[in-house]
């Protein structure tokens, strides 16, 4: 059996990750809360809205999120009955549906972005110089296409809310 040290640079890099994760939800919250959205809201929200037409297939939608195909049925439910998305059927396929940002749903998620990259901007990419922010994001985007592939389906292109 292998002995692996303690302070082995592996364990170090999970360890901070997934410290740095934490405390950023935990900055991020009250911007969520006082648009009256959880983070998983948010993260439903955001994802329909950076998507073309606004809107995603369940499915897509659930392998972009952290949700099973069940939590983001529960998650679009709630989010339908508070007007800010809505079911759309597939006209191509009846057993698939989009969930489609509302006009309501982009007011309410235009209305948190804003606070929303300040506090980005304060407590993550800010404490960055360009070349490692950079740097940061090519590297994310590495591991995150091994350990989520399906992370960016259905959006085929991302596109800004206006």
């Amino acid at each position: 059996m292998t002995v692996i040290p303690l302070d082995d640079p592996r364990l170090t890099a999970m360890g901070l990750l997934a410290e740095v994760h934490t405390g950023l939800m935990a900055k991020m919250a009250g911007a969520f809360a006082e648009s009256k959205l959880s983070d998983i809201d948010f993260e439903t929200l955001i994802r329909l809205g950076r998507s073309p037409g606004h809107r995603l297939r369940m499915s897509d939608l659930a392998a972009q999120t952290s949700l099973s195909t069940s939590g983001v049925t529960r998650v679009v439910d709630r989010l339908e009955r508070e007007g800010l998305v809505e079911r759309v059927a597939c006209a191509s396929d009846r057993r698939a549906s989009y969930a489609t940002l509302t006009p309501e749903g982009l007011t309410r998620l235009e209305s948190v972005i804003p606070r929303h990259i300040e506090d980005i901007d304060r407590w993550f990419t800010g404490l960055l110089p360009p070349d490692q922010l950079t740097t940061l994001l090519d590297a994310l985007r590495i591991i995150r296409d091994v350990v989520r592939p399906c992370a960016t389906a259905g959006a085929a292109t991302e596109v800004s809310l206006q």
